[in-house]
């Protein structure tokens, strides 16, 4: 999963892959609500799943990967 959002935020949010590690939180990346929000979308239209990441406490990339794994579970 966290391959998948690293690929999505390369690509959708043209970011340097070399940049996002899982500690990497979205404020330093560059990343706003707006933006999460749109990469949520396309991840629950693509996985077939609800997620309610707005009641979690998700900043990086490495909480959001193990947050979507577990619901996908």
């Amino acid at each position: 999963m966290y391959d998948k959002l690293v690929n999505y935020a390369a690509s959708q949010l043209e970011l340097d892959p070399a940049e996002i590690t899982p500690d990497a939180t979205f404020e330093t990346l560059g990343i706003d609500s707006l933006d999460i929000v749109e990469m949520i979308m396309d991840l629950e239209n693509e996985l077939g799943v609800e997620l309610a990441v707005e009641e979690q406490n998700i900043t990086n990339f490495g909480e959001l990967a193990a947050f979507i794994e577990s619901k996908l579970n």
